[in-house]
């Protein structure tokens, strides 16, 4: 069998990865410049080393030609919003575009679909489009399925190889060629979806929930500020009964918590349903950056700081920078009057100057701030010692840690350091 993975993001490059130990398999990605850093070894999302890479049976390419008349093609590519939270399906239309003039109905191929949707994408765009740009009827001379993905980044637990697979093929037949595919990649087994539109729906809904209750978490940390309450404080409490979900509050960002709602929340309201709870959860975590902000020029006292924030990346260990929020926390402190500048280990320079028009910072040898923010919790982040905070600061500074990552100094230069966090 021939399976060609289009898209080597953080999705597409680990499942090619583990496909090749297996099977005939290119991984296909229309940038030339991410094949040929893959083929020397760097994989720049850090979730394939350069030993797995070297070792691999994997080809590359960035060149669709080679990739015709494969048995499998395997969309994984970004499914991100646009500036008004709309679905922006480009990617994977254009994936489509591209697999579309690759069919050769002799080998009856089957297209699976990974990008995080909402139901009915699968079947009633993507499968129209590939009848209409190949001239192939869908059923007799190629076949649809979906398998969510549920790659999370940094995450060395619950990587492609061990998790359970959910999937669904447009027939019996096809669910099972799917099964037996994605069981060899996985020691985590396969779950059968009954449809394609349930596989789609449970993928986006399991990120939606995550968002909901971490806006939970996010609306009782105002409440609780308001009552001069650490949030911290009161999960320690909670979280001793057994059944308390230990999710917490911060800056809900990255490709799947902060856009999946949108995707279910558009095709609500094309159907005439006000998503009441999916968007009041948005609502509440997209405006998270602005209170934290608003409350840290309160805790200063005064505008015109210098203010350095720790941490861009939209999660702790991972270079990931897509939809990160904290770029919202920056802009938020700039338009109360200070100058802000950022640290961040993981995050690549270029990427950081290219998206968000952000020079990343050395740590300071010297007292050069007026605020310290920790808001990614990095380990690198979360080693910094207090007297190391604190010789950052200038007199009567303020370190503001968004995420608990700092135990208060004991010793006495550093406790007379001014203090915030949620």
């Amino acid at each position: 069998m021939k399976i060609i993975v289009v898209g080597l993001g953080y999705v597409g490059l680990p499942l090619a990865v583990q496909l090749a130990r297996h099977f005939d398999c290119i991984g296909l990605d229309s940038n030339s410049g991410r094949i040929a850093e893959l083929r020397d070894g760097h994989d720049r999302t850090g979730e394939v080393d350069a030993a797995t890479l070297a070792a691999s049976a994997l080809a590359l390419t960035s060149d669709a030609q080679e990739c015709r008349g494969a048995d499998l093609y395997i969309v994984t590519v970004p499914t991100p919003i646009d500036v008004d939270n709309r679905p922006d399906l480009s990617p994977v239309r254009s994936a489509t575009r591209t697999v579309a003039a690759l069919l050769d109905p002799a080998t009856t191929p089957v297209i699976v679909y990974e990008s995080t949707v909402y139901p009915g994408v699968t079947e009633d765009i993507c499968g129209p489009m590939i009848e209409q740009l190949s001239g192939l009827k869908r059923g007799t001379d190629f076949f649809l399925g979906y398998s969510p993905e549920r790659i999370n980044p940094g995450d060395r637990e619950h990587t492609v190889d061990k998790i359970m697979k959910v999937l669904a093929g447009e027939n019996d037949e096809v669910t099972e060629l799917l099964a037996t595919v994605y069981g060899r990649v996985t020691s985590g087994g396969v779950f059968r979806a009954r449809s394609i539109r349930a596989a789609e729906a449970a993928k986006v809904i399991e990120n939606a929930q995550r968002d909901i209750n971490i806006a939970f978490m996010n609306e009782v940390t105002k409440i609780f500020s308001a009552l001069d309450i650490s949030v911290w404080d009161v999960l320690d409490a909670a979280r001793t009964k057994w059944n308390f979900l230990p999710f917490e509050p911060g800056l809900v960002g990255g490709h799947c918590i902060g856009v999946d709602p949108y995707y279910l929340s558009h095709r609500a309201q094309e159907l005439g349903i006000n998503p009441q709870v999916v968007l009041a959860g948005r609502a509440i975590n997209d405006g998270m950056a602005q209170w934290m902000a608003d409350e840290i020029h309160a805790a200063l006292g005064r505008e015109g700081g210098d203010i350095l924030i720790l941490g861009l990346t939209f999660k702790e260990n991972v270079p990931d920078l897509r939809n990160s929020k904290v770029i919202d926390l920056v802009r938020a402190l700039r338009a109360h009057g200070h100058r802000v500048a950022v640290h961040d280990p993981h995050a690549d320079p270029v990427e950081a100057r290219h998206e968000y028009d952000l020079d990343l910072v050395a740590l300071p040898s010297e007292a050069a701030y007026d605020a310290v923010i920790g808001a990614v919790r990095h380990d690198a982040i979360k080693a910094l010692a207090a007297p190391q905070i604190a010789a950052m600061l200038r007199p009567d500074g303020l370190v503001a840690d968004l995420k608990r990552m700092w135990s208060p100094p004991s010793d006495d230069a550093a406790s007379t350091v001014r203090r915030w966090s949620i």
